[in-house]
């Protein structure tokens, strides 16, 4: 059926004309084909909708299912924590702290920053109660006095002190600080672009021509120096088949070298291992020997001196140490004993360390940062500019010639390598650093172990510089070398180093929030800590996601060094007891499977390690090293974490945002560090 529609017009005069059509029956009137298209729009709009939703719904479904992890990791974390605190032991417990430090200079340090904290709580609630009456920074000690009461007295007594008396002090000893803050980062600066030169220009020692060295395949044996490789160890059960093993199978005439495994052990089931596996090795023609001291006189320093009083020495050239977890690859003589070859006033060839173990966990991957730098940025270039550098204790090969006229090694300090380096430079020797020759060895897995390490060589420094000190006055070395040795060396590198760090950021920045009237400059406390950060960790550059846990990591652990640098100084404790820093054994499969091949290679029938078996030993010994460890809670760290947290909180009265931030993550740093939350529990 035929429908109507019409359209009004409106003429010239102004009257309305309706004008009325008659639409054929297929039309689609265009109330009813609109209606049509915005009911089809509203479906597109709805389908549209509801697909929107879905995605929102899905986005919130991961996102509550990433927090549902987040919030179940900090639950972990938080349950893991307080396992672990529930089950720590205090620093003050028996044999809990480290042998080299004394346990009354340890007791007096604690109290001291025990009354501290205490003194630093006590101001914080009288800032806060003064806060609260309106008695801000800016109101003068007059306005004070004109106030009524007691307390309004003595808060303008106590301000009258701070402006007169402990501002200054503080403000002199911050500037002090500050200055050798400066110096110290103005050392690093040259350090770093006396590596970048050495990069830039491709500078590294060359062997003379003539050296034999990897491509001298075809040489006979009378062209190889004699070469005598110690391995000294003491009740080091974890390791020492990998690196006897490793040493072992050195790329050297079986004729031209001898090894010795110097074992200190007091253990009887651990030196039975170790010498069962020396006669193994003895079995396929290696020429090693085994020499057990009962008494350990001198520690390390004592045992090496024994083995090189043997008669046999005599006959050869040079000697080379490692440590016993350290793993050296085949061509390792050959890639540094040619060095040698007519230069004739080089005493020792350093190589440098690499780790198996770097990322372990959090620890283990800030000490590759320290190292890293220590090895490619201090001792290159020290070694290519000033042919000097701290000898390491291992993976070196020493002229016996040198060893000899430097008076050989003394066991008056626990760091005997830094002491025999310091007297060979004196009598003339040259030093070489051979940065592409890499030595696999441990880092520390855990804190305690790690801090006894970092006592044991910030401790022995102080001792050797209080000994050697005329004899470098009085040496025949020219007088920039002597400064070199006084006042980089020794003094600034091991002396002011820790002492700024825990003076500056660990007891004056605190102080200054109480005393608002001495302050620290933004640029002192964040952005030149965070350049030398930066530039500690360019030769580590996979480590950059962690700079700021190195920051500060570093600055936690300058209570240890400094308390051992004053140990060392002033003789304080047993400061010259030696402490074996504890391995875990990890090797990677790969070079246990290639000295599996190196020895299948060679027909060692029988001499082959078992590489399922020392698998199966390394799971066995953590399943029962699990359940013997523990935490250990550091009483000096928590106390120090208590007293930046309450400095943290004063900031705010005073609106220091910065000064804020670094001490609350300071803080927060020497918590985790107290309660032992860093690095493997403790056997």
């Amino acid at each position: 059926m035929a429908q109507s529609w019409g359209r009004e017009a409106r003429g010239g005069g102004g009257t309305s004309v309706v004008v009325k059509m008659e639409s054929p029956d297929w039309a689609v009137p265009q109330s009813e084909g609109a209606a049509a298209g915005a009911a089809g729009g509203k479906a597109g709009r709805g389908k549209n909708a509801r697909q929107i939703t879905w995605v929102l719904l899905l986005k919130a479904h991961r996102a509550a299912g990433k927090l549902t992890g987040a919030a179940s990791a900090a639950l972990s974390v938080a349950a893991a924590a307080r396992r672990r605190v529930a089950a720590g032991r205090t620093d003050a417990d028996a044999g809990a702290a480290p042998p080299g430090e004394s346990p009354a200079l340890r007791t007096r340090f604690y109290g001291f920053l025990r009354a501290f904290l205490l003194l630093s709580m006590l101001l914080l609630a009288v800032d806060v109660a003064a806060h609260l009456q309106g008695w801000h920074l800016a109101v003068d000690v007059p306005d004070l006095l004109a106030v009524e009461g007691l307390f309004a007295a003595g808060y303008a007594s106590w301000v009258r002190i701070r402006l007169e008396y402990l501002a200054p002090a503080l403000q002199f000893l911050a500037n002090a600080c500050v200055v050798l803050f400066l110096i110290q980062s103005a050392d690093r600066l040259i350090l770093g672009l006396g590596c970048l030169w050495i990069k830039l220009r491709g500078i590294k020692p060359v062997p003379t021509a003539g050296g034999k060295g990897s491509d001298d395949v075809e040489a006979g044996a009378g062209e190889f120096p004699m070469v005598l490789v110690q391995i000294p160890m003491c009740n080091e059960k974890e390791v020492y088949q990998q690196s006897i093993g490793a040493v072992c199978s050195l790329d050297w005439p079986r004729s031209n070298f001898l090894v010795q495994v110097l074992d200190d052990s007091d253990d009887a089931a651990t030196s039975a291992l170790i010498k069962e596996e020396v006669e193994k090795w003895q079995r396929e023609g290696v020429r090693i020997l085994y020499r057990h001291r009962v008494i350990r006189d001198g520690y390390k320093a004592g045992n090496l001196k024994s083995a090189m009083n043997c008669s046999y020495v005599k006959d050869y050239e040079f000697v080379v140490i490692f440590d016993a977890d350290f793993q050296p690859q085949p061509d390792f003589l050959k890639r540094t004993v040619p060095h040698f070859k007519g230069n004739e006033d080089v005493g020792l060839v350093q190589a440098r360390w690499s780790f198996v173990n770097k990322d372990e966990n959090l620890l283990t991957r800030l000490q590759n940062i320290n190292l890293c730098f220590h090895f490619e940025v201090e001792q290159q270039v020290n070694g290519i500019f000033l042919n000097f550098f701290g000898f390491n204790g291992t993976a070196g090969v020493w002229r016996i010639k040198a060893l000899e006229d430097s008076g050989g090694w003394m066991e008056r300090t626990t760091v005997e390598d830094m002491d025999i380096a310091v007297r060979a430079h004196l009598k003339g020797w040259k030093f070489l650093f051979l940065n592409d020759v890499e030595c696999q060895c441990e880092l520390p897995e855990s804190y305690e172990a790690y801090r006894k390490q970092q006592h044991r060589w910030h401790s022995g420094p102080m001792q050797l510089f209080r000994l050697c000190f005329v004899d470098i006055i009085k040496s025949k070395i020219g007088f920039w070398k002597k400064f070199n040795l006084i006042f980089l060396f020794f003094l600034l590198r091991k002396l002011i180093l820790p002492f700024y760090s825990f003076t500056l950021f660990c007891i004056i920045l605190p102080m200054t929030m109480f005393i608002p009237e001495a302050e620290l400059p933004a640029w002192v406390v964040c952005y030149i800590p965070a350049t030398m950060s930066l530039l500690n960790i360019l030769p580590a550059p996979k480590s950059f996601p962690f700079i700021v846990p190195y920051l500060l990591f570093e600055n936690t652990m300058s209570v240890t060094k400094f308390n051992a640098m004053i140990s060392g100084l002033f003789q304080l404790g047993s400061a010259y007891e030696w402490v074996v820093t504890k391995k875990s054994g990890r090797s990677s499969e790969g070079d246990l499977v290639a000295l599996v091949e190196k020895q299948s290679k060679q027909q060692r029938v029988g001499s082959a390690p078992n590489l399922d078996f020392l698998t199966k030993e390394s799971a066995h010994i953590k399943k029962d090293s699990t359940k013997k460890k523990h935490n250990r809670i550091y009483r000096k760290e928590l106390a120090l974490s208590f007293l930046l947290l309450t400095a943290a909180a004063r900031s705010l009265l005073s609106v220091q945002g910065i000064h804020f931030y670094f001490l609350l993550f300071q803080g927060v740093s020497f918590l985790v560090v107290g309660l032992d939350l860093i690095g493997e529990q403790i056997e």
